[in-house]
């Protein structure tokens, strides 16, 4: 029989849930039928998608929920999936580069990305239209032409493209499908500014906390520690979602040119400078040692208002020359007068005495000079438009090229594995500390080239087939959680390996710890002892080293001159042991040593969160 708090609980979980549907659902209804406007919602949708349904978007989200669920096997385990095989570590391993940015590393970064996807995507589908020109206008002339291929097929095939171009040009071993989201987002934000600042800024916000709210009605949160971490932005991907922004901007322009438009350039401006704020595209950051993080946020700052500002020209702006026409025409004088024209001092000369703005004398000049002038410069050619676009291509070109070198990467030979290694199929997992980091020392980056040099400690995942070489567990995350699986795996199947660490702090010292690795169902296997460490404790002129030894943590009595009078192994809960003259009284997680009367604790067990 269930009490009665259980019953409310469970009422309030159905109860709470059915109200938040229907009072969205009303609201929307009652707004509709105080909106009136010059054409239908319905209306306005049909207008460039086939039953104003965006088909194409739709089949994209579906797409990336079934890898999560099939192929990262997030339908045995939703928030566990299986990440490490599905990330771009290198051009040498197709199948990470294939499916990176179509994965994700757990269900939050799964539904922050669909979240964004369902509120950008289906307004860049309508900017480029199942219906290339006007509704009914040779409709299903070819397959270019006919609505129904542009969306089943055309919109998700470009969409794919750009998918697995994003992770051939990503940085570092990226996994998530935000960079596409980003791409929608630079699409949209080139024809339709405001919507889609709108709806970044605001609808999808209220779509993940809708979503939230139905999964857990009433939540009950306690304060508690949290395992240290880096700081959040130096988990983004920031060069592979500017990447797909640029892949977007570029593909938004070409088609504005296609179809002649020019947007309006305050509107574009305010979107993208706000938008480049607001999600994060200022945060430019470089790794540093001993978990040190550097965030050129200054810099980044500029960047995007820079960014802003030469997109909007490239956008917006005339095709009227860089150069303007009159320092032009003084420059084709400058050839002109060069070259040995047989007018041109006397006009020049001419020109002199006459002070009126608008002399004949000008234009004499410029037909007698005309042979000279032809051919003479090409600055004419070179728009505002087109320089600004150049820069942004420019700039597309180095975001992209700055992941060749890096997904070049070949691991020649993984980190030598202990005894204790877990292999399972090609991978090998072991705990070690103050290794090399094979993936990001070879980077050289100028004056941050002895930042870049790290060391690991922790959980180490690696494979030379799949060119794998990650920290998965971070060892002072370790020290915080005590326990933690690593899923390794593939399509069709996964394992899991299990790490445990035990430890004893000495009174005014470093904790002595061991770690242990093993494999789903078999034997733990002892993959880490560290140094001993002596409690700052005196008792009867003797002190105290807890150490471990094969496995085993041993308590060690020294004299003051340093020599070892006894040994015994750590006690149990409620056991004693003697050793050195000293009795050692264990109380719980709490180790006491006592002589002649005198009693003091010299360590506790390690405890975890």
């Amino acid at each position: 029989m269930l009490s009665q708090e259980a019953l409310l609980t469970i009422a309030l979980s159905v109860v709470v849930p059915l109200f938040m549907v229907a009072s969205v659902l009303a609201s929307v209804a009652v707004v509709r039928r105080l909106h009136s406007p010059a054409r239908r919602w319905g209306d306005v949708a049909r207008s460039r998608l086939v039953l104003g349904v965006p088909w194409g978007s739709l089949l994209v989200i579906a797409l990336v929920y079934c890898i999560y669920l099939f192929v990262q096997d997030g339908i045995t385990a939703f928030g566990n999936p299986v990440t490490l095989p599905y990330r771009a570590y290198s051009y040498f391993y197709p199948l990470g580069m294939l499916t990176a940015s179509f994965s994700h590393a757990g269900p939050g970064h799964l539904i922050g990305n669909l979240a964004g996807a369902v509120v950008v995507a289906p307004i860049a589908e309508y900017a480029w239209g199942h219906y290339p020109d006007r509704r009914g206008e040779t409709a299903a002339t070819s397959w270019r032409t006919n609505p129904w291929i542009r969306a089943l097929v055309v919109f998700p095939l470009i969409v794919v493209a750009i998918t697995i171009g994003s992770s051939l040009f990503a940085l570092g071993p990226v996994i998530g499908f935000s960079g596409i989201v980003f791409a929608f987002a630079a699409f949209s934000l080139v024809h339709y500014p405001i919507v889609t600042l709108i709806g970044v800024l605001g609808v999808q916000s209220a779509l993940l906390t809708l979503y939230r709210a139905l999964q857990t009605p009433i939540g009950v949160y306690v304060a508690q520690p949290r395992a240290p971490s880096a700081p959040s932005w130096a988990g983004i991907a920031i060069q592979g979602h500017a990447l797909g922004f640029f892949i977007g901007l570029v593909l938004a322009i070409g088609l504005l040119r296609q179809r002649g438009r020019r947007p309006d350039a305050l509107r574009v401006w305010i979107a993208i400078l706000l938008f480049g704020f607001a999600q994060g595209l200022w945060q430019i950051y470089w790794f540093g040692s001993a978990n040190v993080y550097y965030l050129f946020q200054g810099p980044g700052v500029l960047v995007v208002v820079v960014l802003a500002l030469v997109v909007t020209i490239a956008i917006t702006a005339s095709e009227r020359p860089v150069v303007p026409d009159r320092l032009e025409r003084r420059l084709a004088r400058l050839r002109g007068s060069g070259s040995g024209s047989p007018v041109a001092r006397p006009l020049e000369i001419a020109r002199g005495s006459d002070r009126s703005s608008t002399s004949p004398l000008e234009r004499i000049g410029e037909i007698a000079t005309a042979a000279t002038d032809r051919g003479s410069t090409r600055l004419s050619s070179v728009t505002r438009r087109k320089t600004a676009l150049f820069a942004v291509l420019a700039v597309f070109a180095v975001v992209a090229g700055a992941a060749v070198p890096v997904n070049l990467f070949v691991l020649d030979d993984a980190t030598e594995a202990s005894e204790s290694a877990v292999q399972i199929d090609d991978y090998t997992i072991q705990y070690a500390e103050g290794v090399e980091n094979q993936k990001v020392s070879p980077v050289q980056v100028g004056p941050l080239a002895e930042a870049v040099s790290l060391e690991s400690s922790g959980v180490i995942v690696s494979s030379t087939e799949r060119q794998i070489w990650v920290e998965v567990v971070p060892a002072n995350r370790l020290a915080f959680t005590g326990d933690a699986g690593v899923v390794v795996g593939g399509p069709g199947w996964r394992e899991t390996v299990h790490v445990e660490r035990t430890g004893w702090e000495p009174v005014g010292n470093d904790t002595v710890y061991q770690v242990e690795i093993w494999p789903e169902g078999e034997d733990r296997r002892l993959a880490h002892e560290s140094e001993g460490a002596r409690a700052d404790v005196r008792i009867d002129d003797r002190n105290v080293t807890i150490e471990s030894r094969d496995g085993e943590f041993v308590l060690e009595v020294e004299t003051q001159a340093g020599e070892t009078v006894g040994t015994t192994p750590m006690p149990a809960d409620g056991e004693s042991k003697t050793a050195g003259g000293l009795t050692f009284d264990r109380v719980d997680d709490t180790i006491y040593a006592s002589a002649d009367g005198t009693k003091v604790a010299v360590a506790t067990q390690e405890t975890y969160s």
